[in-house]
C-alpha cells in the first residue's frame, strides 16, 4: 500500500510539472526587427500586438512578452512610412522582423479637416497639405506663425513673436490684419470665431507642442461650407488620442538669444477601448530680440481621454494657456536709393534684426480702464492670452448607414495686449519742434540733452488692450445617410463670441536704440515741463486722442449646412454643398473724452499731460443691434486617372463677417442694412495629384476675387479701408525620397491686382508674385542621424496700395541637425535665419524721397538664432 501511495505521489508531482510547464508555454515573448527597405533600423516604430504596444530602440529591435499562443496580428505604425501589418503565429517565443515602405507622399492618408466625412487626400477634391511633427520640426519654426510658411498658398507674416501674425491665402488681401479669410481651428473647431479681431487673433490664441499629432490646411475649397467666416481656408490643429502610447520630454534653450523651454507629452491606452493623452510646455526668457527685459514667460497643458465603442468614440478634452510673449511692432529702418530700388538698412545703434522697440525704462503703461478706474500694465505681460476650455467630441456609425458627429467645446478667454508702436520716427530736432519752436529734449533718467549718436527720436504710441472677454461656446452637429453610392450631410454649427475690450494707449518720447532705449522729457521755448517720464500724453493726440475705448459686444451665429456627394462611377466623384449663416449682433461701444486728473496722486499742481487725460466716455456709449445674414456654397468633383493619380476641380463662394473692424463711430449700427459687415470671396480651382513610388506632386490653378466693404485698420483708425481684388495663379507642392536623402517644397504664383477705387490695377500691399519653400534633409550613421535645411522666400512686394516704395524679395535659410545619442535619447541644434537676412514683411510708409536718407517704420523677420534641445522619448 505503502509503495503504491509513493507511486501516486510521484505521478501526481510529475503531472504538476507538466501542467506549469504547459502554462508557461501558453505565453511566449515576441521579439524583431524593424527595417525599411534598404535593411536599416527604423527607431521609434510603433509596434502593437493584440492588446500590447512597445516601440524600437535605436537598433529598430522590439520585444513584447507575455504573448499568448497563437494567430496574431502585428501593426507597425512611424511617420514617412506607409503602416504595416504582418499575420504571426505564437509559439512559446517567437521571432517576427517587420519590413515598412516610405511613403512621402501618403495620398492614401485619411483627411478629417473641411470635408463632410473622412477621406483619402487622392480621392478629395480639395487642396489640401497634412503636416506632421517631424516635418514642422524640419522648417525649424520659432512661432505658430512661422510654421505656415511652409504651406502652399498661405503667406504668413511671422515677423510680429509668437502671435498677432498677418496671414493670407491665394492672393486675398490683408486689409486689416490677422486671418481674416482663413480660419484657424483646433481639433476642428474654430480657436476665435473671428480670425481678425484686432489685438486677439487666432494665432495669439495658439500654440504648437507635443499634444499635436498633426496639422491639415485646406485652401479653398469646401471650407466655405463646413465652417464659418472661412472662405479662404482652414488650418487645423488635430491632437494626438493616446491609442499609440508613449511620450517625450524636451528641454531646449537658445544659444545665442535669451530662452529655455521644457515640453512633454504622453498618452497611452488605460482600458479597454480607454486612452488618454496630455501634454504641455513651459518656457521663460527674453526672446529672440533684445527686450531687455523677461519677455516670453509661460505655458499651455492639455488633456483628452477617449473611449472606443463598438459603433463610435467618444472624446473628452481639455486645454489651459497661460502665455506671455513680446509683441513686435514696425521698428525704424533707414531706406536711401528710389521708390522702385530702395536700400534698406539698420539705423546706426538700432539692429533691425535683433533690436525691439521694448526697454526696461518703459516697463508700464497707466491710464483709465472701462469702469473709469485707473489700471497699470507691465509691458512684460506683451501678448497675454488665458485660455481656459472644456469640450467633447462623438462620432457614431447608425444602424441602416446613418452617422453622426457632434464636437462642443466652451472656451473662457482673456488676457491682454501690450506693445510700443512706433507712431513717428524722426529727427530729435523735428520731434521737439513738433511741441513749439524752441522746445528741447532731455533724458528722463538724469536730466541731461539728448545726445545720441543717431541723433533719431520715436514717437511711441503704447497699444495697451485689456481683452476682458473673448470667452466663446462652438458646437458642431451633423449627420450622414448613405444610400449606396449617395452620401448626403446634414449640420448645424452654433457659437457664441464675446468680444469686450478696453484701450488705453498713452504717449511717449523715446531715443531710437536696441540697447536699452532711455525715455525723453520734453521743454517748451519757455522753460515749462510738457512730460512727465517721458509720457507727454494720457491718449494719443497725434491721432485725435482716438483710442481710448471700450466695447462689449456679443456675436450669436447660427448655421445649418447641407451636402451631398455621389460617387458616379468608381473613379469619379460630386459633391456640393451650401451654408447659411445668421448673426446677431449686440452690445455698445463708446469712445474716449478728455478730463483733468491728478493720475500720479501729487496733490499738487497737475502736470502738463494730466491736464488732458483721456477717458472712456461711458456717458456717451453707442448701441449695437444689427443682423447680418449669407449664404455660401461649394461645387466639386474628382477623378482618379488611376491608383496614383487624380485630378479635381471646385468653385466656391463665401462671406467672413467683420466684428470689432467696424466698431467706429460713424455708422448706423441699429440696423444692418446700414452696417458694412460682410466681406466675401469667390473662388474656382482646378487640381491635378500624382503618387510616385518614393513622391509626390500636387498642382492647383486657382482663381478669387475679392469683395471688401469698409473696414478700419487698428494701427491706422482714421483711415477707411474698401476694394475689391481679384488674383489667380499656381500652387505646386511636392516630395521625393532618394535612398537617404529627401527633399519636401513648393511654390505659389499668384498674379493679384485691385479691381476697384483710387488704386484699380495695382497690386496689393505686401503681395508677392512668388512664395516658395524648399526643405532637403539626410539621414546617416544607419539612419540613426539626420541634418536638413529649409529655404523659405519670396520675390519682392509693394509697402501699401499706391505701388511706390519696394520690399526686396528675401530667402531665409534654416538648418537643424538631429543626433541620436542612445535610445530613445536625442540632441538637436536649429538655426533659423542663418545667415542674418534682412527681410521685410510690412511697412507703414508708401513712399520715400529717392536718393535720401529716409527714416521708416517696417516690421522685419528676426535674425539668426541658434537653439539646443535634448529629447527624450519613451
Amino acid at each position: 500500500m505503502k509503495k503504491i501511495t509513493n507511486f501516486l505521489k510521484k505521478m501526481m508531482f510529475l503531472m504538476a510539472l507538466m501542467l506549469i510547464n504547459q502554462s508557461f508555454a501558453q505565453n511566449g515573448v515576441l521579439t524583431g526587427k524593424v527595417t525599411n527597405s534598404k535593411g536599416e533600423a527604423v527607431i521609434g516604430a510603433n509596434v502593437i500586438a493584440g492588446k500590447k504596444t512597445t516601440i524600437t530602440n535605436n537598433e529598430g529591435v522590439y520585444s513584447i512578452s507575455g504573448i499568448p499562443n497563437g494567430s496574431l496580428t502585428i501593426t507597425v505604425t512611424y511617420v514617412g512610412y506607409k503602416t504595416t501589418k504582418k499575420e504571426a503565429q505564437i509559439n512559446g517565443d517567437t521571432t517576427v522582423d517587420i519590413q515598412m515602405q516610405e511613403d512621402a507622399a501618403n495620398l492614401e492618408e485619411v483627411v478629417i479637416t473641411g470635408v463632410t466625412s473622412p477621406k483619402a487626400k487622392l480621392k478629395s477634391s480639395v487642396s489640401i497639405t497634412t503636416m506632421d511633427v517631424k516635418q514642422i520640426e524640419q522648417s525649424a519654426p520659432r512661432s505658430t506663425a512661422e510654421i505656415f510658411r511652409t504651406i502652399p498658398g498661405i503667406r504668413s507674416e511671422s515677423s510680429g513673436g509668437e502671435g498677432n501674425a498677418n496671414i493670407a491665402v491665394r492672393g486675398v488681401p490683408i486689409s486689416s490684419g490677422g486671418s481674416k479669410y482663413l480660419q484657424i481651428q483646433e481639433d476642428g473647431l474654430p480657436v476665435l470665431l473671428f480670425g481678425d479681431i484686432a489685438f486677439a487673433t487666432s494665432d495669439i490664441f495658439t500654440r504648437f507642442d507635443g499634444n499635436v499629432a498633426k496639422i491639415e490646411a485646406i485652401r479653398g475649397g469646401s471650407a466655405s461650407i463646413l465652417a464659418t467666416n472661412s472662405p479662404g481656408g482652414i488650418i487645423n490643429f488635430i491632437s494626438k488620442t493616446g491609442k499609440t502610447e508613449g511620450g517625450r520630454v524636451t528641454t531646449g534653450f537658445g544659444m545665442d538669444y535669451n530662452n529655455f523651454r521644457t515640453d512633454f507629452d504622453y498618452g497611452t491606452k488605460i482600458g479597454d477601448g480607454l486612452y488618454f493623452h496630455t501634454g504641455g510646455f513651459y518656457r521663460v526668457g527674453e526672446g529672440v530680440r533684445k527686450a531687455g527685459f523677461t519677455a516670453n514667460n509661460g505655458g499651455q497643458f492639455k488633456f483628452n481621454i477617449t473611449k472606443e465603442f463598438e459603433n463610435g468614440s467618444v472624446t473628452v478634452y481639455a486645454k489651459f494657456l497661460n502665455d506671455r510673449a513680446a509683441a513686435y511692432m514696425p521698428m525704424p529702418l533707414q531706406v536711401s536709393g528710389t521708390n522702385a530700388n530702395p536700400t534698406w538698412g539698420s539705423i546706426s545703434g538700432f539692429d533691425a534684426t535683433h533690436g525691439a522697440l521694448q526697454t526696461p525704462y518703459l516697463d508700464h503703461n497707466i491710464g483709465f480702464g472701462a469702469d473709469g478706474e485707473l489700471r497699470r500694465t507691465p509691458v512684460a505681460d506683451g501678448m497675454h492670452p488665458i485660455t481656459k476650455a472644456i469640450g467633447a467630441s462623438a462620432n457614431f456609425n447608425l444602424d441602416n448607414n446613418w452617422k453622426i458627429s457632434e464636437n462642443g467645446r466652451f472656451a473662457s478667454n482673456s488676457g491682454g495686449f501690450i506693445a510700443p508702436f512706433p507712431a513717428e520716427v524722426g529727427t530729435a530736432a523735428a520731434i521737439a519742434n513738433s511741441f513749439g519752436a524752441g522746445s528741447t529734449l532731455t533724458y528722463a533718467d538724469n536730466g541731461a540733452p539728448f545726445s545720441n549718436p543717431n541723433g533719431l527720436v520715436s514717437r511711441i504710441h503704447m497699444f495697451d488692450t485689456q481683452l476682458n472677454n473673448l470667452s466663446n461656446f462652438m458646437n458642431d452637429l451633423k449627420v450622414t445617410k448613405k444610400f449606396n453610392n449617395v452620401a448626403l450631410t446634414a449640420g448645424y454649427f452654433k457659437s457664441f463670441q464675446n468680444i469686450s475690450m478696453s484701450w488705453t494707449w498713452n504717449s511717449y518720447l523715446q531715443e531710437v536704440s536696441d540697447n536699452n532705449a532711455r525715455l525723453l522729457n520734453v521743454t517748451n521755448g519757455a522753460g515749462g515741463l510738457l512730460s512727465d517720464n517721458g509720457l507727454y500724453a494720457y491718449g494719443v493726440p497725434a491721432w485725435g486722442n482716438c483710442c481710448t475705448r471700450n466695447y462689449d459686444t456679443q456675436y450669436n451665429v447660427s448655421a445649418p449646412y447641407a451636402s451631398v456627394s455621389v460617387d458616379i462611377t468608381d473613379k469619379l466623384v460630386v459633391d456640393g454643398g451650401v451654408r447659411y449663416d445668421m448673426g446677431k449682433v449686440t452690445g455698445s461701444f463708446a469712445g474716449s473724452s478728455q478730463i483733468q486728473f491728478d493720475v500720479n496722486h501729487s496733490g499738487g499742481t497737475l502736470s502738463a499731460p494730466e491736464q488732458s487725460v483721456s477717458v472712456i466716455n461711458n456717458a456717451a456709449r453707442t448701441a449695437v443691434h444689427y443682423d447680418y445674414h449669407y449664404t455660401s456654397y461649394s461645387f466639386g468633383a474628382n477623378y482618379s486617372l488611376s491608383a496614383s493619380q487624380a485630378i479635381f476641380a471646385r468653385t466656391s463662394r463665401g462671406a467672413s463677417a467683420k466684428a470689432d473692424r467696424i466698431l467706429f463711430s460713424g455708422l448706423n449700427y441699429m440696423d444692418g442694412k446700414y452696417v458694412n459687415s460682410l466681406d466675401f470671396l469667390t473662388q474656382t480651382e482646378v487640381g491635378f495629384k500624382q503618387k510616385f513610388t518614393k513622391g509626390y506632386l500636387y498642382a492647383t490653378a486657382f482663381t478669387a476675387q475679392t469683395d471688401e466693404q469698409t473696414g478700419f485698420e487698428a494701427t491706422n483708425p482714421t483711415a477707411l479701408v474698401k476694394n475689391n481684388y481679384k488674383s489667380y495663379g499656381l500652387e505646386l507642392e511636392s516630395a521625393y525620397n532618394v535612398s537617404d536623402f529627401s527633399l519636401r517644397g513648393g511654390l505659389t504664383y499668384t498674379k493679384a491686382e485691385i479691381s476697384s477705387g483710387t488704386y484699380q490695377g495695382n497690386q496689393p500691399r505686401r503681395q508677392p508674385k512668388v512664395m516658395y519653400n524648399f526643405v532637403p534633409s539626410y539621414k546617416f550613421g544607419k539612419g540613426k542621424h539626420a541634418f536638413g535645411l529649409s529655404f523659405i522666400g519670396q520675390s519682392k512686394a509693394y509697402t501699401q496700395d499706391e505701388n511706390k516704395l519696394v520690399m526686396k524679395g528675401f530667402m531665409i535659410t534654416n538648418g537643424f541637425v538631429d543626433f541620436t545619442l542612445t535610445k530613445g535619447l536625442s540632441l538637436n541644434v536649429s538655426g533659423n535665419n542663418l545667415f542674418n537676412t534682412l527681410a521685410i514683411t510690412e511697412t507703414e510708409e508708401g513712399s520715400i524721397t529717392e536718393n535720401t536718407t529716409n527714416y521708416v517704420r517696417a516690421r522685419p523677420l528676426p535674425g539668426r538664432s541658434i537653439s539646443m534641445s535634448l529629447s527624450y522619448r519613451f
